[in-house]
């Protein structure tokens, strides 16, 4: 068994949670960094992503963000931004 394969089993248990892959956190990670409103570029170099891509395969978790940008952009038209 790996030291993070034990880190990760000690961690859980400890803290009374189901164990998850390393993999599973990464990936929570990376989706809440994107509904907290950082860009795909931050957000690769936060984690090391070789290409931007990447992080941009993220997007599907979060269909309204389209809206919300739809609506920001509506409303900025409206008061005459542009």
């Amino acid at each position: 068994m790996s030291k993070r394969y034990h880190e990760t089993d000690r961690g859980t248990k400890a803290a009374g949670v189901n164990r998850i892959r390393i993999h599973n956190l990464r990936h929570s990670h990376i989706s809440l960094l994107i509904d907290m409103g950082f860009s795909a570029m931050a957000i690769a170099e936060r984690v090391g992503h070789e290409s931007i891509d990447i992080t941009y395969r993220y997007a599907h978790l979060f269909p309204t963000r389209q809206k919300d940008m739809v609506q920001r952009l509506e409303m900025k038209r409206a008061e005459g931004g542009f």
